[in-house]
């Protein structure tokens, strides 16, 4: 199974730890790190913003990603959140191994 590395951005700790858990509650993800506050420079709706968010970092399967960001996007404050996926190209095997038997299988039912 391919693994992957989900970035999030959230605007205060305690939405990133209310998604956090709710995507390990549902075995979405097998880790969330909270990085702490970023400073985020973007442009939005015709403006440049300067926020502080919370970066997370979450490790799970490919094939779980549209279900993880339905899952973020219903929890998530923001029109249109940072949900983005990037591939593992290699790991230590065992660590693999772990992030495969906490999430959910092919065929896991769905919470």
């Amino acid at each position: 199974m391919e693994k992957i590395l989900v970035l999030i951005t959230v605007g205060s700790e305690e939405e990133a730890l209310k998604i956090g858990r709710a995507l390990l509650e549902e075995r979405l993800v097998a880790c969330a790190n909270l990085l702490g506050t970023v400073r985020s420079l973007y442009r939005w709706k015709g403006k440049i913003c300067d926020d502080r968010e919370v970066l997370m970092f979450c490790k799970t399967r490919k094939h779980l990603f549209p279900l993880l960001s339905e899952r973020v996007k219903s929890l998530h404050s923001y029109e249109v959140p940072e949900i983005v996926a990037l591939p593992f190209t290699a790991g230590w095997a065992p660590y693999f191994q772990w992030i495969d038997d906490e999430v959910r299988g092919l065929d896991a039912p769905q919470s």
